[in-house]
């Protein structure tokens, strides 16, 4: 590990008439003079690990390596390849979202930077284990659950949480096996936000239109005979509360075949109080209200009158119970209670029951009230009610030297940016920890202790270099059919592939 460092940081005075040493490659990224200036460079190296290959994992360590000569990074993460919900959470109708992938690879193949993939912090090698080793950890393993429902009847097959089923799609392996039913004609999606839109948009649209993404052919086989016309989008609160955003709606209202259901008594009296609400909140509104309540043009109701499949929205609705079929083996439906809301400002706003309910016939639903992050470790703190790690700005409380970032230190919310922002504030207070003194001193032997221990322990860690043959052999596959790529799903298939 000190010697990758030492090869990065003297290439500067590297003669240009000379190649590098044999093996080496320059590192990618360039670090500001400016920055760089409140280091010496006859300072230690860092070791900083970082758990976690997603959007928090990899922006923390760019920014450590942009602001920091010499500091090394290793990634450590649990699936065999990196990128995270980049790679398992993004829709495959959105291969924009996923350019930020060249971004992370860049990162990774730097010098001062390695991958560690296949490796279960907590179960291979533990936080302890890591902090002796390194200068300084942060954890930034993201939430890889969901929120349960914790009402009766969730146990039924044919209920799934939307972050299973987007795993599937996705090509997840824990998730390969998923096998959802959609022999039925109505699915019900509990949740408004960007991922039950994502997951109402996979279901319904044409799947001749997915045939050129990175979808899964698995998955793509089981939408290629769905039987779903109808897939309706409850939320337990109103039009002016829903947590999607307004890329994805328009998505929505204009996905080829297919044509809204909005109740226009949902939106009576929204115009006036939309004037006074934060101006993406109020374009939003304003493009459900013109959906809900004004007459579509000629060809846009020609459109709708053609359209074999409807979505909808219906608000001020809350789970009660998944209803069973007659034999009892199957969802036949979700009672509702009716909600009304209670005086407040914006997302202070409150649900509370009226007493009526209702039954919304279905035979598939959906779960898309959130993810949730797990604790990771028994010595590192977890707060079980806001799913998080207490932290202080990114600090881990009461423990020197341990950080987090990301969905982990905040919880799950927001998109790729506002990860990006809190992992490089994470990092930053790490550096002006490093510099103040307040991390360990003396030298840290890095990744060569970890790998004694996972050695040891019969564990195989995967490189960057063995993910690029992985994902030169997914181009190849997807090549034939004209994808992008088709995922490998199947770990020992891949260590196999990796002569593993």
């Amino acid at each position: 590990m000190a010697l990758r460092c030492w090869r990065w940081w003297h290439w500067s005075a590297w003669p240009r008439s000379r190649p590098p040493p044999s093996g080496s490659t320059p590192s990618r990224s360039r670090t500001p003079l400016g920055f760089c200036q409140q280091f010496s460079t006859q300072e230690q190296t860092p070791q900083i690990c970082v758990v976690g290959s997603g959007p928090a994992g990899f922006y923390t360590a760019q920014h450590l390596l942009k602001h920091h000569p010499r500091a090394c990074v290793d990634i450590f993460e649990k699936q065999l390849v990196p990128f995270g919900l980049v790679r398992f959470g993004v829709a495959p109708d959105h291969p924009e979202v996923k350019n930020v992938i060249n971004t992370f690879t860049q990162t990774a193949r730097s010098d001062r930077c390695a991958f560690h993939g296949n490796v279960v912090v907590g179960t291979d090698v533990t936080v302890p284990e890591l902090r002796e080793a390194y200068h300084a950890v942060v954890l930034s393993y993201g939430a890889e659950d969901n929120q349960a429902l914790e009402i009766p009847g969730e146990e039924l097959p044919g209920v799934f949480s939307a972050r299973a089923f987007v795993g599937w799609y996705n090509g997840l392996p824990e998730n390969r096996e998923l096998a959802p039913d959609l022999s039925c004609d109505t699915a019900v999606i509990l949740g408004q936000g960007n991922v039950a839109l994502d997951v109402a948009r996979i279901l319904l649209t044409p799947p001749e239109h997915l045939e050129k993404t990175d979808i899964t052919e698995a998955a793509l086989g089981v939408l290629r005979q769905s039987q779903v016309k109808t897939v309706w989008i409850v939320g337990r609160r109103g039009p002016l509360q829903v947590a999607f955003t307004i890329k994805e709606l328009r998505e929505m209202i204009q996905l080829p075949g297919t044509r809204p259901i909005l109740d226009p008594a949902d939106f009576l009296g929204l115009q006036d109080r939309i004037k006074e609400v934060p101006r993406p909140r109020k374009r939003l509104t304003e493009l459900l209200l013109r959906t809900a309540t004004e007459k579509p043009g000629v060809e846009e109701a020609a459109r709708q009158a053609s359209a074999s499949r409807a979505w909808g929205l219906r608000f001020f609705r809350s789970p009660k119970q998944v209803l069973p079929s007659a034999d009892g083996r199957q969802v036949a439906g979700v009672r509702l209670a009716v909600t009304r809301l209670e005086q407040g400002v914006g997302e202070a706003t409150r649900a509370v029951p009226t007493g009526d309910v209702e039954d919304l016939p279905c035979g598939l639903v959906l779960s898309s009230i959130g993810y949730k992050s797990r604790p990771i470790d028994p010595s590192v703190p977890f707060d079980p009610k806001l799913g998080i790690i207490p932290n202080v700005d990114g600090r881990v409380m009461n423990v020197p030297g341990l950080y987090c970032s990301g969905w982990v230190k905040r919880g799950p919310t927001g998109v790729i940016t506002t990860t990006m922002t809190d992992s490089f504030l994470t990092s930053q207070i790490l550096l002006q920890d490093l510099k103040a003194g307040q991390l360990p001193s003396g030298p840290r032997p890095g990744y060569a202790a970890i790998k004694a221990l996972l050695s040891s322990r019969g564990v195989w860690p995967v490189s960057f270099s063995d993910w690029e043959k992985l994902d030169a052999e997914e181009v190849s596959r997807g090549q034939g059919t004209g994808k992008p790529r088709e995922k490998l799903l199947d770990p020992q298939e891949m260590l196999r592939l990796l002569g593993r």
